[in-house]
């Protein structure tokens, strides 16, 4: 049975209770126009694309909202894991051309070396959107049904754990719009898909990719039927990633990235660095104690971090 431990209560509720908590939850109290922020269970954030009337179309809004969202949750101790989705029928049409054009098409500068360095500085921005995902330590499950097109596909391969449905479908899309993706999608898309060919292909002709090749290439782990049963795998996945330790979680995330972009002597290098002083934690011997009493490491209470 799919379970997630509910906020209140400790105790371990049929997932099903867990995705109706999910429903968007960017009302009048909330910081953010574009996101709609819940916990759904203990620990566990849910941060969902909050346009369904724009297909969750990335609007300037959204681009400035996710750093300070990814941010805040970087830093909260109440959080051990983010599971990001769409709302209405589709994860993300991608940009929002209409109300990005002003920053896109039309950079300030009085000549071409200021209107560059203004150029660079806005793209730069809009990058940080997506690495903020990549540099918060809490692992992040993204569920994709639909489309996921553009910077859709940015935004996911900075997640840690990808799902779908299996109507999603996947597009690189922004050759078509007479530009070369410059926010992610082509330094991380190679290091998650295996084969450099698909890639290309993928980069070169913006074609869709289905919910069957997205997971036979490594871009997804899991396709589920529907988006329900999608997102009551991420919680079950979520809740088993936050009943471990936080600090053997949190350091198991921060060294995956790592070693993905240094040698492996320089990943064990730095694996050590960070071990000799997280190996001094309580959780180690709270873990090894359950598992000799053959307990569930979810019936540990672990200190906030």
């Amino acid at each position: 049975v799919v379970s997630s431990r509910h906020k209140n209560r400790g105790l371990w509720l049929p997932a099903q209770v867990a995705v109706r908590a999910m429903s968007s939850s960017g009302g009048p109290g909330s910081p953010y126009t574009s996101l709609a922020i819940s916990q759904p269970a203990e620990f566990i954030t849910h941060v969902e694309l909050n346009r369904p009337e724009k297909r969750n179309a990335m609007n300037k809004a959204f681009w400035s909202e996710m750093v300070d969202c990814f941010n805040a949750i970087a830093g909260d101790p109440d959080c051990r894991v983010v599971v990001v989705s769409g709302a209405g029928k589709l994860f993300t049409a991608g940009i929002d051309l209409m109300d990005m054009a002003s920053d896109v098409l039309q950079p300030e500068g009085d000549d071409m070396a200021r209107t560059s360095w203004n150029m660079r500085r806005i793209i730069a921005k809009y990058q940080d959107t997506f690495s903020v995902i990549e540099k918060c330590p809490k692992p992040v499950v993204v569920a994709v049904h639909g489309a996921c097109v553009g910077g859709g596909v940015d935004l996911i391969t900075a997640c840690d754990i990808r799902l779908c449905t299996q109507d999603a479908w996947f597009q690189v899309k922004e050759v078509d719009i007479g530009l070369a993706a410059d926010v992610g999608t082509l330094q991380r898309l190679p290091k998650v898909i295996g084969s450099r060919s698909l890639v290309n292909e993928l980069a070169l002709t913006a074609r869709k990719m289905y919910a069957d090749e997205a997971k036979s290439s490594g871009l997804v782990s899991r396709v589920f039927a529907d988006k329900e049963a999608m997102l009551a795998g991420a919680l079950e996945i979520a809740g088993e990633i936050a009943g471990r330790s936080p600090v053997a979680v949190q350091g198991t995330k921060v060294n995956l990235i790592y070693s993905r972009d240094h040698s492996v002597a320089e990943g064990l290098d730095y694996m050590a660095t960070w071990n000799m002083s997280m190996l001094q934690t309580a959780d180690v011997m709270k873990s090894a104690q359950a598992s000799m009493e053959k307990k569930s490491p979810k019936s540990i209470v672990f200190s906030k971090l």
